[in-house]
């Protein structure tokens, strides 16, 4: 492991949109919030929701991040917890949000609140670069080099 290795695992996650967020053996596509300078990543969610009622304390969690066009791949296994913490709900508030709640001040939002552990990414050259050596590679016999596969603390 590299020291750069942590940092890339969190350009990975701050670079996608979307994530799939794992509990209990669920998963569901959801919107991170990632701060790296606070080791953290935040979701919003309903305090109904079974991702919000499903956590007593810690639950171990795994967050999946995927960008096909970069060729960019992450795995994150964390502890999640949840948050009331109003002035952070403000804090993280995005327009998108606006598309669940009518306002920040929504009483029924809650924060996760993820702490990474241990994270796995595979990241390489773009779609068009990993095909060309794919192509390369099946003409040649050799192996392609599409890529790095490596585990990092967060």
């Amino acid at each position: 492991m590299s020291e750069t290795d942590p940092k890339r695992a969190w350009k990975i996650a701050a670079d996608n949109r979307v994530c799939f967020y794992g509990w209990n053996g669920k998963q569901v596509p959801m919107t991170p919030i990632v701060r790296e300078e606070e080791g953290t990543i935040y979701f919003l969610a309903d305090a109904d929701s079974e991702k919000v009622t499903d956590i007593h304390g810690k639950l171990p969690v795994q967050l999946t991040f995927s960008n096909e066009a970069s060729n960019d791949y992450l795995f994150i296994a964390a502890d999640a917890q949840i948050s009331n913490d109003r002035s952070k709900i403000k804090e993280l508030w995005t327009p998108f949000a606006k598309a669940f709640w009518d306002s920040e001040d929504d009483p029924d939002i809650r924060l996760i609140v993820v702490s990474p552990n241990h994270a796995e990414f595979w990241d390489g050259p773009g779609r068009v670069a990993a095909t060309a050596k794919m192509l390369f590679a099946s003409v040649t016999g050799n192996k392609p080099d599409i890529g790095d596969n490596r585990e990092t603390g967060m």
